[in-house]
């Protein structure tokens, strides 16, 4: 006795299975290709960010670049953007600063719900601020949405907030400025977390891992197929 010959139903399900594992195979090979493309990418942004400070360039800078400026802060043009922190909840301090070579906004660092400004560290002299580069975020996060017209802020949205204090600036980054002085003071700088989810090798293994299982499970069934039948006399 000899096993059916494939119909069309078993050849319409050995090319499904077939183009499903390819499709697999093909998944992990792009986690594989981001993989690379993340570690190349953290790479980059540590050797900007734990880099000797240079000069704020004028106009635009690379994500994380480390800087260092000159200038006075203009504390009457602040500006408050929603944040939680390990300190708990409160508010990144947006100040422009000015100096020599442009005028640009600086996240002086978190103040906690709650806390008179009579308390911050306002100084007026000329500060010399060491930070590093981050990029704008337009409109707002994914929840909220910054609201100039109530002076309600939930993102570094730099040319609106420029206009907001009637200001003009083409700095198209601003400073996350690093802590200095009394450890304990707020504004308190330095809290920029570098962290970077990479999860793509444990999204490639569980790809190819998903592409074994159907290979073997397409392996089985056609060797199952094949196989002879019981030919065990029946009583």
């Amino acid at each position: 006795m000899t096993r059916p010959r494939l119909t069309w139903v078993h050849v319409a399900l050995l090319i499904f299975s077939s183009v499903v594992f390819a499709t697999l195979i093909g998944l992990g090979t792009w986690q594989v290709q981001r993989l690379a493309w993340k570690q190349d990418l953290i790479a980059q942004v540590n050797a900007r960010a734990f880099a000797a400070p240079i000069v704020a360039p004028t106009g635009a800078a690379p994500a994380y670049l480390n800087v260092t400026t000159t200038g006075r802060y203009a504390h009457d043009d602040s500006l408050l953007i929603k944040a939680v922190t390990d300190f708990g909840p409160g508010f990144w301090v947006m100040t422009p600063l000015e100096t020599e070579a442009q005028t640009l906004w600086v996240n002086r660092g978190f103040v906690p719900t709650g806390l008179p400004q009579s308390d911050w560290i306002n100084p007026a002299e000329e500060q010399v601020i060491t930070g590093l580069a981050r990029l704008p975020v337009a409109d707002g996060t994914w929840l909220e949405t910054n609201d100039p017209v109530l002076n309600r802020w939930f993102s570094a949205d730099l040319p609106a907030m420029s206009a907001h204090v009637g200001r003009t600036t083409n700095t198209a980054y601003y400073i996350d400025a690093a802590h200095t002085g009394d450890p304990t003071a707020y504004p308190r700088g330095g809290l920029t977390k570098i962290a970077f989810r990479n999860s793509h090798l444990s999204y490639a293994i569980t790809w190819y891992v998903m592409a074994a299982l159907m290979l073997g499970g397409i392996v089985f069934a056609v060797w199952d197929h094949r196989r002879p039948a019981d030919t065990t006399d029946q009583l």
